[in-house]
This record gives structure tokens, sequence and C-alpha cells, in this order.
């Protein structure tokens, strides 16, 4: 069975029938005749015989990986910001932005490029720019950097002030479960006002693995 998660800029793809890890391919390299047992993701219901909400596929990922019963679990991706809490076991709120959460993933990955930065080389800055959308955010950088700033710190500034709009969208919880791309950014991580726990890029993947135990079931 072929599950995949097509997000906006990278689609995860995992054989079942297979012991080789998930593969990550960047979605403008998708095959458009390609089709999937089971799918979930921005553009997964162009490709897939079962489609699974993105919303649903992280609520079984994250029963899947978490062990606590009480927790919640927020995934960046490069379009948009989701999360899930749980309380003893059982979903108590969910959210969905696609709107003040847009673009944020996607604008980090461009800027770093850009600019040619190493998130793992730049210090949590102290204060950190009001962020509410990727895009529109990025005319906090450019006059930063008019005025005189680094264009490392105006940057950083960006990164910790979009990681600071997703921790309040997620109900500022004690401690941060995170799904996601942005896994993988050392300074987002390190932003969060609250511990941080890394689950990767493939916790949609580990619902979609679920929802493919219900269906034969």
């Amino acid at each position: 069975m072929l599950l995949a998660d097509f997000g906006t800029s990278y689609c995860k793809l995992l054989e079942t029938d297979s012991d080789a890890p998930p593969r990550l391919i960047a979605t403008r390299s998708i095959d458009r005749g390609m089709r999937v047992d089971i799918a979930t993701g921005h553009n997964g219901k162009r490709y897939a015989s079962h489609y699974v909400n993105e919303l649903t596929a992280l609520a079984r990922g994250g029963l899947e990986l978490i062990k606590e019963k009480s927790f919640t679990l927020l995934d960046c991706g490069s379009r948009d910001i989701k999360y899930v809490e749980y309380s003893d076991g059982k979903i108590k709120d969910m959210g969905w932005n696609a709107e003040c959460g847009a673009s944020m993933g996607f604008t980090i990955e461009l800027l770093e490029k850009y600019y040619t930065l190493d998130f793992s080389e730049i210090p949590v800055p102290k204060t950190s720019f009001s962020v509410t959308c990727g895009v529109l955010g990025m005319s906090n950088i450019f006059d930063a950097v008019v005025t005189g700033e680094s264009e490392e710190s105006a940057v950083a500034k960006f990164v910790k002030g979009i990681a600071v709009n997703a921790y309040n969208f997620a109900g500022h919880p004690d401690k941060l479960y995170l799904s996601g791309g942005l896994c993988d950014n050392p300074l987002f991580l390190a932003s969060f006002p609250c511990p941080v726990v890394s689950l990767g890029r493939f916790v949609l993947l580990e619902g979609l693995l679920a929802s493919a135990g219900l269906l034969k079931n």
C-alpha cells in the first residue's frame, strides 16, 4: 500500500510493503499521473483512492507517536499551521490557520536560501517582529536591513516572530510537540517560549498508517 502526504512544497511517500524509510520529494517533481492508496495534504485528493483530512491524520499520528494522554501537537507546514490538543486521551481542541499562518514555512526556507543563512549558527534574538503572515511579515526584514540591522539578525527576529505566533495560535501550551519541515530548523525550535519536542516531517504519514488499519478493520 502506498501512502502519501502531499504538502505544498514537499511530498512524503511511504510504501507499507517495504522496509524502506519514507521518501521526501519536491512537490513540483511529482508525476501528475501518480496514484496512491491513501493520501492527505493540500493536493492529496487529486492523487488518492482514499483521502484523509489533514487534521485527522495529524491527530491519529500524534496518538501513535506521543505516549502522553494530554498533549498539544502543532504542525507547521509550508502553507499553513494546524494543531490538535488532547486531554486524557480525547481531543479537546483543534485549529487550522491558512491565512494568518500563510506561507510561514515556505518563507523561512526562501529567506534561508536567499540570504545564504545557516540557522544552526544563528542565536535566538531577545526580541522579535510581530509576524502574523509569512509573506507580509517580510517587510519587517527589509525595513530593518535598510536601517542598518544585519540580515542575519533581522531574519532571526522574523523566525522568532513566527514561532511566537504559532505558539499563541496553539493556545499557549506548557509543552509543545512539533510536526513538519520546520522541525529541521534549530533557530525555529529554540524560539518558542516553551519546551518543544520535535517529531519530524512524517507525523501525518503515521496518521495514514493508523487510518489504513482502520480501513482494514
